[in-house]
Formats: C-alpha cells, sequence, structure tokens
C-alpha cells in the first residue's frame, strides 16, 4: 500500500498535466490560445498565491513535528504550507473544467487522491493541501476570468456603447 502512496503522492500530478496537455491539443487554433494565456497567467497567479500562503502561515511538516512519523519518501524538512503539488493539481482543474466538464472532473479526482496521498505519506498535513487546493483553483479561476476580460477589450466586445 505504501507504494501505491508514493506512487500517487509523487507521479500522479505528472499525469494531471498530461491530461491537460492532451486537452489542449483537443482544442481548436483559438481554444489552444486561450488555454495557453490562462495557464500562462494561472501559473503566475499561483506563485504569487503560494509565496503569500507560505508567507503568512508556517506548517512545519508532520514528520518535522512528530518525529516517531516518518516520510514514506524523501522529503526537505521546510515549511508544508500550503502544498505545492496540491496547488498545481487545483490550477489544472480549473483549467481543464473550462474546457471539458468530464474530464475537468476526472483531474478533479485525481487532484483530491494527489492530496490525500501527500497526507498519508506524511509530507503534509490536512490544511496544507486544503489550502493548496483553494489557492490553485482560485489562480485557475482568476486567470480564467482575467484572460476573459483581456480579450473581450482587445475584440472590443465588452464595454462598447450600443449603436
Amino acid at each position: 500500500m505504501n507504494a501505491v502512496i508514493v506512487a500517487v503522492a509523487q507521479y500522479l500530478l505528472f499525469v494531471l498535466a498530461l491530461v491537460a496537455g492532451l486537452t489542449w491539443l483537443a482544442l481548436d487554433r483559438a481554444g489552444k490560445v486561450r488555454l495557453a494565456a490562462e495557464a500562462v497567467v494561472g501559473l503566475a497567479l499561483l506563485g504569487l498565491g503560494i509565496w503569500l500562503a507560505g508567507s503568512l502561515h508556517a506548517d512545519p511538516r508532520p514528520f518535522v513535528q512528530n518525529p516517531s512519523l516518518h516520510p514514506l519518501f524523501p522529503h526537505p524538512r521546510d515549511n508544508g504550507f500550503p502544498s505545492d503539488h496540491a496547488a498545481a493539481a487545483g490550477l489544472l482543474t480549473a483549467l481543464v473544467l473550462r474546457y471539458r466538464r468530464g474530464v475537468g472532473v476526472l483531474v478533479g479526482v485525481g487532484a483530491v487522491l494527489v492530496a490525500a496521498a501527500r497526507v498519508a505519506a506524511h509530507v503534509h498535513h490536512l490544511q496544507d493541501v486544503v489550502a493548496g487546493l483553494l489557492i490553485g483553483l482560485a489562480a485557475g479561476g482568476l486567470a480564467i476570468l482575467l484572460t476573459t476580460v483581456v480579450v473581450a477589450r482587445l475584440t472590443g466586445s465588452v464595454g462598447t456603447p450600443a449603436p
């Protein structure tokens, strides 16, 4: 069972990224440009969100707080808040959900599995992964909103008076 936890905790995120990439490939040209822009903006917002949350709150990893716990894989003894893996999985969920609802739900389930496995592997507390998922989802939602507004303004479809 530990091997499954380690595999999910360390590698499922790459599978989720692959699914997001395949989703991107299935889009038309305009969709590809839009998703790429949302991903770039989302990554910037994600980095900012992770940095801000980590600056405001410190949470020693479970194996640091409790020396009788041992992580299932080698991990640095740094601040565990928020979970970078869960945050990235949350961002992927938001972006894929926008274009392919069913696939996005599967990516969301995968994101929750990544988060749960990180807790089960003793490298994060529950608050770390929940915060990470929420930061990722928020970054994705905000990136989609910002990109939509910018594209609408550039094309003149928002804020122009009716004739």
